[in-house]
């Protein structure tokens, strides 16, 4: 009977066409459990944490609060981080989490980190190669996750404690994300361990707990199987590491989790997040804004085009990172993401298209704010936050997670538009009444955006939008900007299998 009940709950985990007994009673226009996202489950609290210094400083409470478990899913990881960088006490990420093991006997610490970011990714390659002092104890673990397909990226940016809290969002916990708002051109924390300074940057993660934090950390404990080959148990309930600090924007609330699972060996393919970003875009009435780091994907210009040529469509505005990384990233990402401007400024017969980047002012000319953040705002009803980016791999290839939450109540709907009012309000040099209060007034997210976009920070619109360029797909396209695994080799994988 156990084998049989483990089996059918592996099954589950992986079929994302299978409807989910957790999706609540009260129908969604958006949401559909078992299509466009794997589960629905309610929230006690919820809360958007905007930019480094916000999620940091949270998370290290919650740290501080675990009993039993430390589960840390990510793209990167480096133990020589502080949380707390504006501190010069506080302890390094990789002391701190020793710290909590020594001084509970209950506790112990994992950290998954794919595999190739010891070459592809900025933090320091030969301790997770070869490991680092802090983590040499016996309820510590620091694995590579290797199980992915060729030229695929374990993306997720996870971190559950005891069962309780999950942050799901675009931060990893490594060196170059700690930012602290207004994004001053020079902070004296923005520093690399070694001391370097980096521009500035601009990220979101979601905090939540409940049902939807345990559901997280199912999840998050699925992968670690699937990529260590242990069984990691659920933590006991009853505990709450809520940081007291924290406000949140949304009490009792159904939070959607979205993967991406690419498909290999004999795990199942998930595009909960290709659809769930396709139907809340076609969903779209009034305003789309849209936070992202990169945005190639054609399906996403198909449905922003026809929503521009609409006379009735909704305003489009998007925000993403300006200057590319390397020659590969500008040649795809890059250009393809100016194909795209250029399409959708053609298709923008009625002046409802804004696509900008963040800058800040000064006499020597403006400095761009990096946007790492993953954000979908549809109207005043539909927000997600989470790991993919808005390109193919994010779409079928890497490993994603996304929260969303669909509005069913006027309380729901305020938190949504805070939260968008608050983010423009922090690229605009603005407070978020302002913002809200030009929108109320003009009629439109564009029309306000334009009237507040005066202070020392502000946005720059892209080039794209007024220079030619070449309307195909960039060559190689297919093969850097993949939207399904390239996998050869699939029967040399090894295979993991519940027991």
């Amino acid at each position: 009977m156990a084998a049989a009940t483990q089996r059918r709950d592996h099954d589950n985990l992986h079929d994302a066409r299978r409807p989910q007994a957790a999706a609540p009673a009260t129908p969604f226009e958006i949401l559909k459990p078992g299509e466009n996202c794997w589960r629905v489950a309610t929230a006690e609290r919820a809360a958007a944490l905007v930019d480094g210094a916000d999620y940091f400083s949270r998370l290290e409470e919650a740290l501080c609060a675990a009993r039993h478990s430390i589960l840390i899913l990510g793209w990167d990881f480096d133990h020589r981080i502080r949380l707390r960088p504006d501190d010069e006490a506080s302890m390094t990420l990789g002391a701190l989490l020793r710290d909590l093991v020594e001084r509970r006997p209950l506790l112990e610490v994992r950290v998954l980190v794919w595999s190739v970011a010891v070459v592809h990714a900025p933090s320091q390659p030969v301790q997770l190669l070869l490991g680092a002092e802090w983590e040499k104890h016996p309820r510590i673990s620091v694995r590579l996750d290797t199980f992915h397909p060729i030229y695929a990226a374990h993306h997720q940016k996870i971190v559950c404690v005891d069962d309780s809290i999950a942050f799901v969002g675009g931060m990893d916990l490594t060196v170059r994300r700690w930012d602290a708002r207004p994004h001053a051109i020079a902070h004296p924390a923005r520093k690399s361990p070694e001391g370097e300074p980096y521009r500035a940057i601009h990220d979101i993660q979601m905090a939540v707990d409940g049902e939807a934090a345990e559901a997280i950390a199912e999840l998050a404990r699925e992968r670690w199987r699937t990529a260590i080959g242990e069984e990691l148990q659920p933590c006991p309930r009853g505990h709450d590491v809520w940081p007291a600090s924290l406000q949140p924007d949304f009490r009792r609330e159904a939070i959607a989790i979205a993967r991406t699972l690419p498909a290999i060996g004999d795990q199942r393919p998930a595009t909960e997040v290709e659809a769930l970003t396709r139907d809340c875009l076609l969903a779209a009435r009034k305003s789309i804004y849209i936070e992202a780091q990169y945005m190639t994907a054609c399906f996403i210009g198909d449905i922003l085009a026809d929503h521009l040529a609409n006379s009735e469509g909704p305003d489009v505005v998007v925000l993403m990172t300006h200057e590319s990384r390397g020659f590969a990233e500008r040649m795809v990402m890059g250009k393809n993401r100016d194909r795209l401007i250029r399409r959708l400024k053609r298709a923008d017969r009625w002046g409802r298209l804004r696509v900008c980047y963040p800058v800040i002012r000064s006499a020597s000319g403006p400095s761009q704010v990096m946007v790492h953040s993953k954000l979908i705002v549809v109207d005043d009803r539909f927000i997600r936050i989470g790991s993919s980016n808005l390109n193919n791999r994010s779409m079928g290839l890497d490993t994603e997670c996304d929260l969303a939450i669909e509005a069913r109540s006027e309380q729901t709907r305020e938190a949504i538009t805070g939260i968008t009012w608050r983010l423009l309000g922090e690229h605009l040099d603005a407070t978020p009444r302002e913002v809200a209060e030009a929108a109320a007034r003009l009629g439109s997210m564009c029309a306000a955006i334009d009237a507040v976009n005066t202070g020392e920070r502000g946005l720059d619109c892209f080039d794209a939008l007024t220079t030619p360029g070449p309307e195909r797909p960039v060559c190689g396209t297919s093969l850097l900007d993949p939207h399904r695994p390239f996998e050869p080799l699939w029967f040399l994988r090894r295979r993991h299998h519940r027991p």
